[in-house]
């Protein structure tokens, strides 16, 4: 499902992290669908142990991955234009590698794969992404272990569109209620 989701966001920067004893379906299959849009896809793991496990394992199935080691900050600090990033929510520094991503210009699809109810219920995707990204949409689904998935909205160079008195355009809202078919339409 994930590799689904990335194929069709044709995604040019997949970056996920993995740690030791993890599984590789997913792993495997975001390389094939790198493949398929022709971009890079790139494994954050934190120790050499994981990258050795890691990398027998993609070669076993066939694959050539590219592989960066260390802690969230300097790993994640050359990776610049992430469309696609998933993340396993096991890790204990998972918050802060969505934290410190350099997401692409076109916006971005982040996942927690492992997202537990438990750890879904104190997450919280504007927290982590300190107000930096809109989140345009995100969901819980009970899949495996859980996945919590958002999308981040394009960002916009220059702050939005100005007026003449410098102040920034208001947006309008649109929402339909399924159960009552009202429509409501709110200005922010």
């Amino acid at each position: 499902m994930i590799s689904a989701m990335a194929a069709g966001w044709d995604a040019q920067m997949i970056v996920e992290t993995w740690s030791r004893g993890g599984v590789m379906a997913t792993s495997i299959g975001l390389a094939v669908a790198n493949h398929h849009t022709g971009g890079r896809h790139i494994c954050v793991v934190p120790d050499e142990d994981s990258r050795t496990e890691y990398v027998e394992a993609m070669e076993k199935a066939g694959m050539s991955p590219e592989v960066v080691i260390g802690e969230p900050e300097e790993a994640m600090d050359g990776l610049m234009g992430i469309d696609f990033l998933v993340v396993d929510c096991r890790r204990n520094d998972f918050g802060r590698i969505l934290g410190v991503a350099k997401l692409g210009h076109r916006g971005a699809v982040l996942i927690c794969k492992n997202a537990s109810s438990r750890i879904a219920s104190d997450f919280r995707w504007r927290s982590v992404l300190d107000g930096k990204s809109r989140i345009v949409r995100s969901v819980f689904l009970p899949v495996g272990k859980g996945l919590d998935i958002a999308h981040v909205g394009a960002t916009v160079k220059g702050g939005g569109k100005k007026g003449g008195s410098g102040k920034t355009e208001s947006r309008w809202i649109r929402h339909f209620d399924r159960d009552s078919g009202e429509e409501f339409v709110i200005r922010k």
